[in-house]
């Protein structure tokens, strides 16, 4: 199964950008780099899921880990607080969340 990383990785983007929007200059290489990796491991895990050498459980809490990630990044760039992270990373996690979760099959996001 091929997800279009890039794609989703652009709507990620774009819907941060909306959240983070006084702060986009600074923060945008970061969230690149971090909706970037995440969504490559979505990739992953959906490779994994069809050689059966996944369970919904260690992908949901791999992905767990992946978003824990980006909030740390983000948190380092002045200015950004908890509050804007977490609603950043919810609206680019929200934008993907059912092309991803139908495409793999499972719950993720």
């Amino acid at each position: 199964m091929e997800l279009n990383t890039k794609k989703i990785t652009a709507d990620m983007l774009n819907a941060a950008k909306t959240v983070l929007k006084k702060h986009w200059k600074e923060t945008k290489p970061y969230a690149e780099q971090q909706f970037k990796t995440f969504a490559q491991n979505i990739q992953l895990i959906a490779s994994l899921k069809l050689r059966g050498e996944i369970t919904e459980e260690k992908a949901k809490l791999h992905l767990n880990i992946q978003r824990n990630s980006i909030q740390i990044v983000l948190l380092t760039i002045e200015g950004l607080g908890l509050l804007a992270v977490e609603e950043a990373i919810n609206a680019a996690i929200d934008v993907v969340k059912g092309t991803v979760n139908t495409a793999i099959g499972w719950n993720l996001l």
